[in-house]
């Protein structure tokens, strides 16, 4: 049955019905799509923080509640239970695969993984220092230059194979932009190891010998990719989607996507965690950061605690923090300082009732960059990994939106503050 519910709005005296739509969770919404056209005037809401922009079955979070579900499933269940490329096909096509399904899969994606051999000129290209978010963006929007039979948007046989390809491909992206940067050859892909065993090797083998990897840093490599492949309509999100509204092929909108995701505020929340631990640089200096951090006149803060969305506590953190455990029992936090102030400043932090009350929790960034930087990753590599895992989350918006009949471009309005109509003046005259 239909919401006939509606929202009343008057405005200098004449009043208006908005209709109420009601989703199967989270708050209802107020349809003003009509709005300007019976009354004259925009809603203001920079940062659309209190806006709906679109229909979407793929994600849903409930911050109050410290809950993400992908499909409808729990990120701690798909974390604990699943691996990526399940997840991946979740995201994609709405459920879980059986066995043959599954398998048919993870076979598509591991046989698209290496990238046309003229695209290696690419990196080459870039300066030996270039940071590897920046020759990422270059090269995955360079990827429809090579990639002419998936970029017509109109035919769903070609949107499927382009979600396939950035899903496979991304990964190898990443790592040759990693190898790239430290001077040490590409490493190519190989078809009989999983996708996060596979990126691991792409980054850290080297020609002169044979490189295993360790099934405990894969499974905390694939965890990451898990916990960050969708996160609803974020800045990077709407970013895509607003690049896929004017028809752009999917590898410039996945680059856009990139791109922003670049962003300190966005992507860098790991990365500026592992600065912080590294500022405080010695576990007995950790209370005089503690301090600091109540303190509401010093603008320093505590990185890695608290979530933007989750009000109560990330439900990507415990699930991370079981990896970060297991990775540092394997390799140790004796000989290395930041991973020392990481464990006491959890332990501390944990146990604080300031911290306690506010719900400052440690979130998954703080533990995922423990992790990464436990691996062995510079802090530049973070957010390109971070790119690599949220590919799946915007393809499969990208794909969401594509097929929506109800596309339009996106074209957000403004509050007009600059000067009105005036007449131009000579050059001599001003």
């Amino acid at each position: 049955m239909a919401d006939t519910r509606t929202a009343t709005l008057t405005i200098d005296g004449t009043t208006y019905e908005l209709p109420i739509r009601s989703p199967t969770a989270g708050p209802d919404v107020i349809d003003i799509t009509k709005l300007y056209a019976q009354t004259g005037v925009f809603t203001h809401d920079p940062g659309f923080t209190s806006t709906s922009s679109c229909d979407s079955s793929i994600t849903f979070i409930d911050g109050d509640k410290g809950e993400l579900l992908h499909r409808g499933y729990p990120i701690d269940q798909l974390a604990m239970k699943s691996h990526f490329l399940e997840v991946c096909y979740l995201l994609l096509y709405g459920e879980l695969p059986d066995a043959a399904t599954l398998e048919e899969f993870e076979f598509t994606i591991t046989h698209h993984t290496m990238i046309h051999e003229q695209m290696h000129n690419f990196f080459r290209g870039f300066r030996r220092d270039a940071h590897p978010m920046a020759t990422m963006v270059g090269v995955v929007g360079a990827m429809s230059a090579f990639y002419h039979d998936s970029t017509d948007i109109t035919d769903p046989r070609q949107r499927e194979i382009a979600s396939h390809r950035l899903i496979a491909k991304l990964p190898t992206i990443a790592a040759m932009a990693y190898k790239y940067s430290i001077g040490q050859p590409f490493v190519y892909p190989r078809n009989d190891i999983d996708y996060a065993a596979n990126f691991l090797r792409m980054c850290f083998a080297v020609p002169a010998e044979e490189y295993k990897v360790d099934p405990i840093l894969s499974r905390a490599m694939d965890r990451i990719f898990t916990l960050h492949a969708d996160h609803e309509q974020n800045a990077s999100t709407s970013t895509v989607r607003l690049a896929a509204s004017s028809g752009a092929n999917p590898f410039a909108c996945i680059a856009a996507g990139i791109a922003c995701l670049w962003g300190p505020a966005h992507g860098g929340a790991n990365q500026a965690c592992l600065e912080m631990l590294r500022e405080i640089g010695s576990p007995n200096r950790i209370p005089e950061f503690i301090e600091r951090a109540k303190d509401k006149d010093d603008p320093f803060r505590l990185m890695g605690f608290g979530h933007r969305v989750y009000k109560n506590f990330d439900p990507r953190a415990k699930v991370m923090k079981e990896s970060a455990d297991e990775v540092l029992d394997l390799l140790g936090v004796d000989n290395n300082p930041t991973l020392q102030v990481a464990k006491e400043l959890e332990r501390v932090a944990l146990e604080d009732p300031y911290f306690v009350e506010k719900k400052l929790y440690p979130n998954v960034d703080f533990y995922s960059g423990i992790i990464l930087d436990a691996i062995g990753f510079p802090t530049s590599m973070f957010t390109p990994i971070f790119a690599v895992a949220r590919t799946v989350g915007w393809v499969s918006q990208w794909k969401e939106m594509i097929a929506d009949p109800a596309l339009k471009i996106g074209r957000p309005r403004q509050l007009y503050t600059g000067e009105t109509l005036r007449d131009y003046v000579e050059i001599e005259d001003r």
